[in-house]
């Protein structure tokens, strides 16, 4: 966007310029004060002292963005690191809950054994189980999809 606002200002300065190209190599006499320059085509010293201004807030401006990109590239980085830590000590927590579930299923399943129909129950819960997991496991995919994208 400063790019084309700084070409659009050069073209009408130009045009200025070509336009008025007599006004601005008409010869004057420049006193800088310690010196005095006879014939001078004042005018186009001024034009060119007010390309000066542009092309300093131009480079500033620039030095501006990249900083600000900088910026928000380190925050990424560290936004993603979080996102790995927390991602393993997530991972760890589901572990032990998974060894916590899987003993206290044996432990259900050794107490279920001696009848037929608290088998059929805890084949049920079983079941259930897995299901509740496979649902778990979906949607720590699709937040971790949703965190990757919105991370970059």
């Amino acid at each position: 966007m400063r790019m084309i606002v700084m070409i659009i200002f050069l073209v009408l300065l130009g045009l200025l310029a070509i336009l008025n190209r007599h006004f601005l190599t008409y010869p004057h006499t420049l006193n800088l004060g310690f010196a005095e320059y006879k014939d001078m085509p004042v005018g186009l010293m001024l034009l060119a002292a007010s390309l000066i201004p542009m092309l300093v807030f131009y480079f500033w401006a620039s030095v501006t963005k990249l900083r600000a990109q900088a910026d928000t590239a380190k925050l990424l980085r560290d936004m993603e690191s979080l996102r790995t830590s927390l991602d393993s000590q997530e991972g760890s927590r589901f572990q032990q809950l998974q060894a916590h579930l899987d003993r206290q299923f044996a432990e259900m399943q050794t107490q279920a054994l001696p009848s037929s129909g608290s088998a059929s129950e805890v084949a049920s819960l079983a079941a259930k189980m897995d299901a509740m997991k496979r649902d778990l496991d979906l949607q720590l995919d699709q937040m971790d999809d949703y965190l990757k994208r919105k991370l970059g």
